[in-house]
């Protein structure tokens, strides 16, 4: 039975990943951020959107541009600013950084710094599923970068070879790095060429919240009725650099008025309009609050001791 789209809740979660980002960019500077980043900003209807629609039950494989998925997932909050920090209270007990974020209690499995590798990992855990005979559904993020590795379709071709219970999420910004997808593949080379492995594909061309909550709940009904695998290819428009918390058009590498149209079109500011001025405040504050406890979580830590440097590491 589908449930219904939540607008408080998505604006709440909308906000917390805005602010927790712009938070990032503000205090970069100063290194107290151990590590790189990889923002978020302009593509997290896609998180957010998704996330309305699951339950407590879905595996969420992420990637190393994860914050959105992670808070989307209301994952501990506290956690990722310790691990941002590289303290001993973060998800990776500091080791890890930004791109190594996890919290099983959310079934948040841990990210990775290497694109594709939570592909095949989320099609494994999809199989496992299936040959254990156990319910649930896995869900895979990746970018488009990640469709170009050769094993993004040999995930794609098991997946629809076994009917795995799996929905891949693609936010397709266009871009792998600087490199446009009309330099890297021709005609409609993730969807179509999905559909050629019996995967089943569903676009979403809006940064409309609210339609990609729709389509995820469409891909959910469709694994649970016909065991189908499941594409969902948002496009999206990034507002920073690949990596780092410059703009997308310092470098020049994207259209400026790509940019300004999508910032015209945030659906941050159609959700915000959508609700009573009180509630909006509320949600503001909380959101605040949220963030500044969790920075102090952060910097109230410790760093991890070095005798503890080889601890869990392996190679």
């Amino acid at each position: 039975m589908k449930k219904e789209f939540n607008l408080e809740k998505a604006y709440y979660l909308f906000l917390l990943i805005r602010k927790s980002e712009e938070k990032i960019i503000e205090l970069y500077d100063s290194d107290k951020i151990k590590s790189p980043v990889h923002l978020s900003i302009g593509q997290e209807s896609v998180s957010v959107g998704t996330n309305l629609a699951f339950s407590k039950d879905e595996v969420i494989f992420s990637n190393y541009r994860g914050h959105a998925h992670y808070i989307a997932r209301e994952a501990n909050l506290d956690k990722m600013w310790a691990e941002l920090y590289g303290k001993s209270r973060g998800t990776a007990r500091g080791k890890g950084g930004s791109m190594h974020l996890n919290d099983w209690s959310k079934k948040f499995m841990p990210t990775s710094a290497i694109v594709a590798t939570a592909v095949p990992q989320a099609v494994g855990y999809a199989y496992a599923l299936k040959y254990k005979k156990e319910k649930g559904v896995v869900v895979c993020y990746h970018g488009d970068g990640a469709t170009d590795e050769g094993v993004y379709w040999e995930s794609l071709n098991f997946a629809s070879l076994h009917n795995l219970p799996i929905i891949f999420i693609c936010e397709n910004n266009k871009y792998a790095i600087y490199t446009h997808q009309d330099r890297r593949a021709v005609n409609d080379p993730i969807s179509e060429r999905a559909k050629a492995f019996g995967i089943n594909t569903r676009k979403v061309l809006s940064s409309s919240t609210k339609d990609i909550y729709n389509a995820t709940v469409d891909c959910l009904n469709d694994i649970e009725n016909r065991s189908v695998p499941q594409l969902l290819e948002c496009m999206t428009l990034r507002w920073k650099d690949h990596v780092g918390v410059g703009d997308a058009r310092d470098l020049n590498y994207r259209d400026e008025y790509e940019i300004d149209e999508a910032i015209k079109n945030d659906d941050l500011l159609d959700l915000e309009k959508k609700l009573p001025v009180k509630i909006v405040d509320s949600i503001k504050s909380k959101v605040n609050r949220e963030i500044d406890n969790a920075v102090k979580f952060a910097e109230d830590s410790n760093f991890p001791s070095k005798k503890e440097i080889y601890d869990n590491v392996y190679g």
